[in-house]
């Protein structure tokens, strides 16, 4: 045959080899899971992430990846639409919520005490925006969700915006219930008693897998519940963190103190092994491009009361992003830098690692160029595609933005404020609360100072000139909703120290009323506990008192809504079968944390009839936090009401429960 003969058939062979075959993609986010919260960056001694390190040896670790937002929807529909949810608008979790408004809307005032005003979020992505998964479905793509979704419910699920498959189908902003069954969604049921609901999505996304139509390239959206509340895990996980924490140990490597958390995020890393597991089972890891990204920092505001080894309970945070300033929830490097790993077979070096600036928006352009799927038109995108990076080269991401919006209460928080990331630098502006109205301004340099400790804005006037001047540019082109002076604003009702500190302390979730939650299980049979929740005993409101059984070494209530000015009072009317020693213990609205050793006061209880007993609290400022400890007895302890109210005072500002009532405690004015 003639070369000229052979000439089509080169051509031929030639195109055929240089179109890359369809490639399947899984995008793994996890909820809340902080950048030091895996062992990728040597961060922990306690969490165990072998699955995630695992995912890290095939691929490419991110150093300074980003979340678009310090909270869980805007970042979501950041990586469904590429754009910053300074442009489309959603800058809080209010996803879930029954209201529907695809626009940001400024408020025109405020309370007195605060200098700016806030910015309502958008609540559902514009319908008109091109999902991630509507383009990949329109290219040929199996589409399937599995997990936490919180973008909105009908018609804005999973089912509307491109995906063919949705398990659990459920728009809440975590699991319905708890992490173990029952879970009480209502066309999705549990297979047995106890099964986590992690592992059962893990589950249900290999059997898709292993089902889906084979002609087809795929799209997973596995978007983990984990590790968002409601906190909870395997017991036995529980147990098993709880012996390595050394309690008392402030080293740095020791921060992380809740085994329960641990223990959550060890089932997160478990679903990753099983995902790589049934990929691998399949063959075809080499033809699937694996993300893993988190959707916001750490939770530092919520915590839990553990017990460890030796029966003693502790009060601790959720977790601890050190060295990072801040936590979900906050514009500071602990809310917004994550864990994030990308393969992409035969493109990204085994076990390579990158420091290219990336942020969550830019997932979208990124994915598109990896699996050959045309831009859309007319539809602005903020990300930016990092491939050069993910091929080993050197880029410059360009300037990157944070906006939150609103005044927050987690620790480190700051007034309404937009920041910009260029180079190096980092720089936060809060929104009218410098003097006389302008704005007020952190500057950062990030490569020596990655817990932001040094503001550098009164030396570097210009630096933070030119990058405020980035932050005006992108506000002006992205037509970003932006907050207003207040024009309620009184200077003698301002108070600066409160900026950046958590009012009330650590978050308390409610009790556990299923096994694997922090505390032993509880259990409340009948009625209202009237705002006590209960630990390590079960509880039931019965025959006009709360019946308490010893479930642990040191059964406890506890009220954290407590507001009584101090010093103060405990009264209570208790019924023991055996003489046995109760203890009160108090904290201040001042306090984030029970003091180790000291406000807490014994009394004896006399076995026999009803007796009224009275401990003193002495407290300075506003009691906030109580914990009851009745006397751990085989026999139940019977309480018929309890009245916290200041010492000497006429009565007006106490708390009363009476469980054998109807009506709620009388609360002092807040």
């Amino acid at each position: 045959m003639s070369k000229l003969a052979l000439l089509p058939l080169l051509l031929i062979v030639a195109t055929a080899s240089a179109a890359e075959p369809p490639r399947n993609i899984v995008l793994i986010l996890a909820d809340d899971l902080g950048w030091a919260d895996t062992t990728l960056y040597g961060k922990t001694a306690l969490y165990e992430t072998p699955n995630i390190q695992r995912l890290a040896a095939r691929g490419m670790t991110f150093t300074d990846a980003y979340a678009a937002s310090p909270i869980c929807s805007p970042t979501r529909a950041s990586i469904m639409s590429g754009q910053n949810p300074a442009r489309h608008g959603m800058t809080a979790p209010a996803a879930h919520l029954p209201d529907v408004r695809f626009d940001p809307i400024a408020n025109t005032n405020g309370p007195p005490h605060q200098k700016c005003t806030n910015v309502r979020s958008s609540t559902r992505l514009d319908p008109s925006i091109p999902t991630l998964a509507r383009l990949l479905k329109d290219e040929g793509y199996s589409t399937a969700h599995f997990g936490k979704w919180h973008l909105g419910l009908e018609p804005h699920s999973p089912l509307e915006l491109g995906f063919d498959v949705d398990i659990p189908h459920w728009h809440g902003p975590g699991p319905k219930t708890s992490y173990l069954a029952p879970w009480g969604y209502d066309n999705f049921k549990e297979g047995e008693p106890g099964e986590h609901i992690e592992d059962r999505m893990a589950e249900e996304a290999v059997a898709w897998l292993k089902n889906r139509d084979r002609t087809r390239p795929f799209f997973m959206n596995y978007w983990q519940f984990s590790v968002h509340a409601p906190f909870g895990a395997k017991p036995e996980l529980i147990d098993r963190y709880r012996k390595k924490i050394k309690r008392g140990d402030s080293r740095n490597d020791s921060v992380q103190q809740s085994p329960t958390y641990a223990a959550m995020v060890h089932s997160l890393d478990d679903a990753v092994g099983s995902l790589l597991d049934a990929l691998d089972a399949e063959g075809i890891a080499d033809e699937t491009v694996i993300v893993f990204y988190s959707d916001n920092g750490g939770n530092i505001h919520c915590g839990l009361e553990e017990t460890d080894t030796a029966g003693e309970e502790y009060i601790t945070a959720i977790t601890n992003n050190h060295p990072l300033r801040g936590g979900k929830g906050g514009i500071h490097e602990g809310g917004i830098r994550v864990p994030a790993v990308v393969v992409w077979p035969g493109v990204t070096e085994r076990s390579s690692r990158s420091d290219v600036r990336i942020q969550s928006n830019d997932l979208y352009p990124t994915i598109l160029r990896m699996l050959n799927v045309d831009r859309p038109q007319e539809h602005v995108i903020d990300g930016v595609d990092f491939g050069k990076a993910l091929r080993g080269e050197k880029m410059d991401r360009g300037p990157m933005f944070t906006l939150v919006p609103g005044h927050g209460n987690t620790p480190q928080w700051l007034p309404p404020s937009m920041a910009v990331h260029d180079g190096d630098w980092k720089l936060i502006r809060t929104f009218h609360y410098g003097e006389n109205g302008n704005h007020e301004f952190r500057l950062y340099n990030l490569q020596e100072d990655i817990g932001e400790n040094n503001n550098l804005a009164a030396t570097h006037p210009q630096k933070v000139k030119a990058m405020d001047r980035l932050i005006e540019d992108y506000i002006a082109a992205a037509e970003v909703v932006v907050p207003f002076p207040n024009p309620n604003f009184d200077a003698a009702k301002f108070d600066p120290s409160i900026i950046g500190v958590q009012a009330g302390g650590l978050k308390m979730p409610p009790a556990a009323k299923v096994p694997g939650q922090a505390a032993p299980l509880t259990t409340v049979k009948k009625k209202s506990m009237l705002g006590w929740t209960a630990r390590g005993a079960d509880v039931s409101v019965e025959s006009g008192s709360l019946l308490i059984t010893a479930a642990a070494r040191q059964p406890m209530l506890v009220n954290a809504k407590v507001r009584v000015e101090g010093p103060a009072e405990v009264r209570l009317r208790i019924r023991a079968q055996a003489n046995g020693t109760a203890r009160v213990q108090w904290r201040t609205e001042e306090q984030s944390l029970f003091p180790a050793t000291s406000q807490s006061k014994s009394f004896a209880v006399a076995a026999g009839d009803w007796q009224e007993l009275s401990v003193p609290l002495v407290a300075r400022g506003r009691v906030v936090h109580v914990r009851l400890f009745p006397p751990a007895q085989k026999q139940p302890v019977e309480i018929d009401w309890i009245e916290i109210k200041p010492t000497g005072g006429d009565g007006k500002e106490k708390e009363r429960w009476d469980f054998g009532g109807e009506a709620e405690p009388i609360s002092p004015k807040r």
